[in-house]
């Protein structure tokens, strides 16, 4: 890819705003996304285990999924014209089991799909993990896992674990959202409060969007541009104890009112800064916020913030991001039987603004306040079976919108399809949801369990 001396304010477009979408409920402790986009399951799907498991059992599925784009992308389509517009053609089968060793939990969780874009079979470990206490109120837990944490609706703050873009808007199950990560976590529980600690040994960056499935906005060009010239392929920081990730958050509650603290020192989760030669590089980053949330009338409210501390911490240097500060408000209740309502508001603030202008003449900069909304409306009927499900976000700062629309039949307890979409535009063409406008897809997807 050309290399750009505004590569932070291609960043700004493609890669910060992916940041600040988030969790799909406000649910549970510290949230977790149900799958299939059902409202209220505070359920990753990655994480799932009962104390009565007493033995090792087998179990998965066999999923099949296809979508297509609504309308050409030229940017993409000019590069690999094999691809017929497809978004989606996965052939999926799911394995996992749990179990004991005495006291000690272990849990295998792999796909081995057949993926009809990237034309190749991939294998994704979900989860390879071992659990021992190491004292009566402490657990570890060691290896291949999900980490999730935050209040956020699809908009994470102090989430800096690793996510995966590309399937979220490709159509996948909202589980693939959570990329998987090598990590050794710590959880202390106390009377008051509880404590735990994260650490990643080699940095995991997320699976961001990099120009292969969907194509992106280069102010450069002037225009949507995709791979091979236009391929984001960042080389991670070099392996080290220094270059790890650490991650901390105490978490407690007064009354029914939770609370938490959050702190991360690692690097930005996607390459938006260049280096001396040109190339895209992760940069450091260090985070620290805070959250709250509890009942409030017939409903749920939460309020989170978040301070992103950059590498260049004067903001004066066009080739790196500036600090952020990030806030969120959030309210969810059911409004009628079967029927709930979440509404949020989002800001992300871009401090040491006026240095950024000085030091950039570029016509892209990003906007100081960047704020939107987000609805979520879900319901359900047929004794829980069929699931109408919508969720939107719209920034009124950048004039542009991302609706995810979809419907989900449990046929059985084995059987269960799924129809939606993901519709993105915007007035302009550099905006993050306008420069997707033509990655716009409907997708299905069939599921037998085992």
């Amino acid at each position: 890819m050309m290399a750009t001396k505004y590569w932070p304010l291609i960043a700004a477009m493609v890669f910060s705003t992916p940041v600040a979408l988030a969790e799909e409920t406000v649910k549970g402790s510290d949230s977790e996304t149900p799958s299939d986009d059902s409202w209220g399951d505070d359920n990753w799907s990655d994480d799932s285990w009962t104390e009565e498991q007493s033995g090792s059992s087998w179990h998965g599925f066999i999923e099949a999924g296809l979508g297509g784009r609504l309308q050409e992308d030229t940017a993409v389509n000019e590069q690999f014209a094999a691809l017929d517009d497809t978004t989606l053609a996965d052939l999926r089968l799911r394995l996992e089991t749990t179990g004991f060793i005495g006291d000690n939990r272990y849990a295998l969780k792999a796909d081995l799909y057949a993926d009809g874009v990237g034309q190749g079979m991939r294998v994704d470990l979900r989860e390879a993990s071992y659990t021992f206490s190491a004292s009566e109120s402490t657990d570890v837990k060691l290896g291949q896992q999900i980490l999730t944490w935050g209040t956020g609706d699809l908009l994470f703050l102090n989430d800096l674990f690793a996510k995966d873009w590309q399937s979220f808007f490709a159509g996948r199950d909202t589980e693939y959202l959570k990329a998987p990560v090598a990590a050794a976590k710590a959880s202390y529980y106390g009377k008051s409060a509880s404590l735990e600690l994260v650490w990643i040994p080699v940095f995991t960056s997320d699976r961001y969007i990099n120009g292969e499935r969907f194509s992106w906005f280069s102010p450069q060009a002037g225009e949507n541009v995709a791979a091979p010239t236009g391929r984001i392929d960042a080389k991670d920081p070099a392996n080290s104890f220094a270059n790890g990730e650490f991650a901390a958050r105490i978490a407690g509650s007064v009354d029914s009112t939770e609370w938490a603290l959050y702190g991360y020192r690692g690097f930005q989760k996607q390459p938006n800064a260049l280096n001396v030669n040109g190339q895209p590089v992760f940069t450091r980053l260090d985070v620290l916020g805070a959250s709250v949330r509890g009942t409030l009338g017939t409903g749920l409210a939460n309020a989170e913030l978040a301070l992103h501390m950059a590498e260049d911490g004067a903001g004066n240097d066009p080739m790196m991001p500036n600090d952020q500060f990030r806030f969120l408000l959030g309210y969810e209740r059911e409004i009628l039987p079967k029927l709930t309502l979440g509404l949020q508001y989002y800001l992300e603030q871009t401090l040491d603004y006026s240095a950024l202008r000085a030091a950039s003449a570029s016509a892209y900069n990003p906007a100081q306040y960047r704020y939107l909304y987000t609805t979520r409306l879900n319901y359900r009927m047929w004794q829980d079976n069929l699931t109408w499900s919508l969720f939107a976000f719209y920034s009124p700062s950048d004039d542009d919108h991302f609706i995810r629309p979809s419907v989900t039949y449990r046929y059985s307890d084995h059987l269960n399809m799924v129809v939606g979409a993901n519709l993105f535009g915007g007035e302009k063409a550099h905006t993050f949801f306008g420069q997707f406008e033509d990655a716009s897809n409907v997708y299905g997807r069939i599921r037998y369990a085992f």
